[in-house]
């Protein structure tokens, strides 16, 4: 084989990952692809034509570089095992492609919740009712994934962190960072709180109503941060109609905002005036 086409093995990480340096060029890539790494040791050689190689990325960014050093360094191999057993369940059950970052961010994310749990310390999730809600099939592969955990590091695994083991396989499947979802979760949390103190209410969260609420709420911090501007033809109307809707409407435009970055469409805000005046039909009636 001709030096140019040739990778030398820098690291096994997993049965499908290893990192290698590219001859001439000692440009450093991860490379992908089902049992690439088995049986495979370094230092060695790999042809970077090899049929194996499904996928491979370039460690140019010095700061991913050192990252991903470091969570080489760190991370226990039973836990890289656990994570390509965990991704290869979520391929099984999504036919889109899976992003690649999962590779770094799922061991990272299990390694630290297993020193967590080990020193007993408390894993809090207070969007786990909504997680469980959104994203089911996402749920009950997370499930599964905190049964190896639990089976491998004889360790007891909560549903608060089964929930977020969630976000890291709906991110798998989506290219939604994890830190988008967490923020949308707290955003649409701290709106329905909102929404509570200023009619003086409680939205039970097993009602159909909390579902209906933060569905549409989250369909909402959707369409914005998309910047999906859809024209509410009934806006005008709302605002004479509904003035106490719509001075709510207003308030969580404004929280929504804050939080994202992002100005909200007028548009937005009539349709956020639509859902708070079904909701408080529920709590006049």
């Amino acid at each position: 084989m001709r030096p140019e086409n040739n990778h030398r093995i820098e690291r096994v990480i997993g049965n499908n990952v290893i990192l290698v340096k590219e001859l001439g060029s000692d440009r450093e890539y991860v490379l992908l692809g089902k049992g690439i790494g088995f049986g495979t040791k370094a230092p060695g050689f790999i042809d970077a034509k090899d049929p194996r190689i499904e996928k491979r990325f370039r460690l140019d960014d010095r700061d991913q570089l050192t990252q991903y050093r470091s969570l080489l360094e760190d991370v226990y191999p039973e836990v890289i095992v656990i994570s390509e057993q965990i991704i290869e369940q979520i391929q099984s059950q999504f036919t889109t492609p899976i992003n690649n970052k999962v590779y770094f961010a799922l061991p990272s994310h299990i390694q630290f919740a297993i020193h967590r749990l080990r020193n007993g310390m408390d894993i809090v999730n207070p969007f786990l009712y909504e997680t469980k809600m959104f994203f089911p099939m996402e749920y009950d592969i997370a499930k599964k994934a905190a049964d190896l955990i639990r089976n491998k590091f004889l360790i007891d695994v909560p549903e608060d962190e089964v929930g977020f083991l969630t976000y890291h396989v709906h991110s798998a499947v989506t290219n939604v960072p994890v830190g988008q979802l967490v923020k949308f979760s707290n955003l649409i949390n701290e709106m329905v709180e909102t929404i509570e103190m200023y009619r003086s209410i409680r939205i039970p969260k097993e009602s159909m109503d909390y579902v209906r609420l933060v569905t549409h709420l989250r369909f909402s911090l959707e369409r914005v941060t998309q910047k999906k501007v859809v024209s509410n033809p009934f806006l005008k109307q709302m605002k004479k109609q509904y003035k106490e809707e719509y001075k709510l409407a207003l308030e969580l435009a404004e929280v929504m905002k804050h939080h994202l970055q992002t100005e909200i469409p007028e548009d937005e805000v009539g349709f956020l005036v639509m859902h708070l005046y079904r909701l408080f039909q529920v709590f006049t009636s």
